[in-house]
């Protein structure tokens, strides 16, 4: 790779880093290009763009988006073998490993960055797996939301047809 394609790649990664609160490093060296591709085929269906990466790019990378975004503590994890998984789900790729670890060895989980947590780890994919998405998160807020009015509105109502019940009947009573 000439110099031109790595300021190339390092910018593409950038922009990647950049444009997805969520990643994950992971190490998928022994998989062979069938299992690869049949990981790919599930991270697509999902929405998670699947990379591989050279490591000292992706610092590179990492490093030029500045230090207030937390991204020391992945930068470790750059070391052999690694494929990057951007995603707008956080808890997507988590799903598809421990559903894929079930029947494989592989691919291990390096470290994930989730809206600037860092996890660092294998032993994370369970934790990693039960986290809510922001869409979970804003449905059960909504629905949280939604239940005192309801009970609110249900209450008005029925209490407006007892009240306007009473009227009707107090009216009766004075013809």
């Amino acid at each position: 790779m000439n110099k031109a394609e790595k300021t190339q790649h390092i910018e593409l990664l950038k922009q990647k880093f950049d444009e997805n609160a969520n990643f994950y490093v992971t190490d998928s060296s022994t998989l062979s290009v069938a299992e690869i591709n049949e990981l790919r085929g599930e991270c697509y269906k999902a929405g998670i763009e699947v990379m591989v990466v050279k490591n000292t790019l992706a610092r590179k990378a990492l490093e030029s988006l500045g230090e207030d975004r937390n991204f020391d503590q992945v930068m470790e994890a750059f070391t052999g073998p690694t494929t990057l998984m951007f995603t707008e789900v956080a808890n997507a790729p988590a799903k598809i490993l421990e559903e894929y670890r079930k029947s494989h060895d592989k691919p291990v989980l390096k470290a994930a960055y989730i809206d600037s947590a860092v996890f660092i780890g294998d032993d994370q994919i369970k934790a990693l797996s039960k986290m809510k998405s922001k869409e979970e998160l804003v449905g059960e807020i909504i629905g949280l939301l939604q239940s005192p009015m309801s009970n609110v509105l249900g209450a008005l109502q029925s209490g407006g047809h007892t009240v306007s019940g009473l009227v009707k009947a107090l009216q009766e009573r004075q013809s």
